[in-house]
């Protein structure tokens, strides 16, 4: 497993597939300030309402002049469908190998229901407009996690 990333570090490019099928890059987003984060999968629980989450502050992210960007391990199809059952906005990009997953030391051992497992661990990762990491957050909750964000980047709710 990859080091966890920092502060100051500068962010793993990637290029990845989204749930429409066009190639996204971290450097596409280069002069914004980006919000990536991992989680297990599409069309779960607590991945929904994280996703959700995410979605309905996206108008206010942006105004503060972040973007958004959610990982998962899925194909670009289960995406599609989590898009549309769900009326996400958010940039829903697919990591079958997981080598960004990797990468963001977002994969990995977990504990899971009291056994150590290998799989995704709920993270995000702040890059700043220059590609660097600006926070850097792992072992995140679903539930709370966007508010918590807010507050953590001085952001209103």
């Amino acid at each position: 497993m990859a080091e966890r990333l920092t502060p100051g570090d500068t962010a793993p490019d990637f290029t990845l597939l989204s749930d429409t099928g066009e190639e996204v890059s971290l450097a596409d987003y280069r002069g914004r300030k980006v919000i990536v984060y991992f989680y297990p999968a599409a069309m779960t629980p607590g991945c929904t309402k994280q996703a959700c989450d995410f979605t309905d502050s996206l108008n206010s992210l942006q105004a503060a002049g972040y973007d958004v960007i959610g990982i998962s391990p899925d194909k670009p199809e289960k995406l599609a469908k989590f898009r549309e059952r769900d009326g996400l906005t958010i940039t829903l990009l697919s990591d079958p190998d997981k080598a960004v997953l990797t990468a963001y030391a977002a994969f990995g051992e977990k504990k899971l229901y009291g056994k150590v497992i290998e799989g995704v661990i709920r993270s995000t990762v702040v890059v700043d407009e220059e590609g660097k990491v600006a926070l850097a957050q792992y072992n995140v909750k679903a539930t709370g996690h966007v508010a918590k964000l807010h507050r953590d980047l001085g952001l209103a709710a």
